[in-house]
């Protein structure tokens, strides 16, 4: 490991907590593709199926935000345990009913009850914060926090969907339960590094979406997350057209490794630009970079298109962490990063759907239309809400950029 990432470890505590997220993490890429197959298996419904996945979803999106809030008020403990208790047992009832075949209407109600998953990315990311605010470490911690989000989304969805075909249908999602479990409870062990709480009667009343500057990176990123589920449907259909549907892992794993590869890079940089400026690149490079799927003819040149696209995605997704410290009240950073994993949630089941629309009518080719229009329309909004990145909120916990400007005047 390179020596900033080293050092980010010499903080007492960060390697407990560190995996403890990554283990309470691979439920975010498991538990949705282990549902599809585990209910495609049993009942052979596809539309059913991804159904599910879909209310997961959009589940979580509604309900994370607010399970943020509680932590932001009452401390990560008080809060995710018996969150994570309610998704458990959410997460059981839908087993049960897709093993005994109980009427649908129990499926989606439990479906909706595993919506409560806390969002393990934005505790460990303010964890981090607390520890390393306004130094220049806290660039590398979000890069390092970028990688393991992409690591997460290479193997979770292979362990998911191995375990599910290979030793019986249920196996990915109780796999994906047991992960969570373990990495919420470990985690909330930890009390030396959990950020203290800021109860209401000391940071005031209203959501941190109140915020200009975070409306305009969540609205963003609910085009973005359309891009991630309609390239993850077209590539499957566009595999499968030509014989080859397994190689569509494969395909998917060398964009999440290109995302990966660009963040482990990206983390050693030490960079001057404004923040804003460099996002709204990023958002750019994400845009232009699902112009080439649309011609591409084979899945050779396929997986190269998809490896290039992206290496725009956890630069991105980096620079955007640092935004939300400069746009949201410190009391309010777990909320405030919940918002964008609402915002990618909303988008990827928008985007699926949308995708599976356009295929049925066009075909797969066709298909890769939807993330290229989504790029555009992230591309828009980027431009759009550019002068609101440029105004931080009062109280924000300041950032990376901010602390090494200070330095080097001091220096100078």
């Amino acid at each position: 490991m390179p020596s900033p990432y080293r050092a980010l470890f010499a903080a007492p505590g960060s390697k407990g907590f560190s995996a403890a997220g990554f283990v309470g993490r691979m439920p975010l890429s498991m538990m949705g593709i282990g549902v599809v197959t585990m209910v495609s298996q049993l009942t052979g419904r596809y539309g059913l199926a991804g159904a599910l996945s879909a209310a997961i979803a959009l589940a979580a999106a509604l309900i994370g935000p607010q399970i943020s809030r509680l932590v932001d008020q009452h401390g990560q403990r008080r809060v995710l345990r018996p969150a994570t208790l309610v998704a458990l047992a959410a997460s059981a009832g839908l087993l049960a009913a897709a093993h005994f075949g109980w009427p649908d209407w129990v499926l989606f109600v439990c479906a909706a009850g595993i919506g409560s998953v806390p969002s393990l990315g934005a505790m460990i990311r303010a964890r981090w914060a607390a520890l390393y605010r306004g130094t220049p470490q806290l660039h590398t911690a979000y890069s390092f926090e970028s990688v393991v989000d992409e690591v997460c989304f290479i193997f979770g969805p292979i362990i998911s969907i191995g375990l599910s075909t290979a030793w019986f249908p249920e196996a990915g999602p109780l796999l994906a339960a047991c992960f969570l479990a373990v990495g919420v409870f470990w985690l909330t062990s930890q009390r030396a590094t959990e950020p203290e709480p800021h109860p209401r009667e000391r940071r005031g009343v209203g959501s941190a979406l109140r915020s200009p500057g975070l409306q305009v990176l969540v609205t963003t990123f609910v085009a973005t997350g359309a891009i991630f589920g309609a390239v993850d449907v077209v590539t499957v259909a566009f595999a499968d057209e030509r014989g080859h549907k397994g190689a569509a892992s494969v395909v998917l794993a060398l964009y999440a490794a290109g995302s990966c590869l660009a963040g482990l890079v990206f983390g050693l940089l030490r960079l001057k630009r404004a923040p804003e400026l460099r996002w709204l690149l990023g958002v750019l490079m994400m845009a232009v970079s699902m112009i080439p799927l649309l011609l591409v003819g084979n899945l050779p040149f396929l997986a190269v298109a998809l490896f290039l696209a992206g290496l725009a995605i956890a630069p991105t997704m980096i620079t955007t962490m640092s935004l939300i410290e400069e746009h949201v009240p410190r009391a309010q950073l777990t909320e405030g990063m919940t918002w964008i994993s609402t915002g990618l949630a909303v988008g990827v089941a928008l985007g699926s759907s949308i995708a599976g629309w356009v295929i049925d009518a066009a075909g797969a080719q066709a298909g890769y239309g939807v993330p290229a229009v989504s790029g555009a329309v992230a591309a828009a909004v980027g431009f759009l809400g550019y002068r609101r990145l440029s105004r931080p909120a009062p109280g924000r916990g300041g950032t990376v950029e901010h602390h090494s400007e200070r330095e080097e005047r001091h220096v100078a």
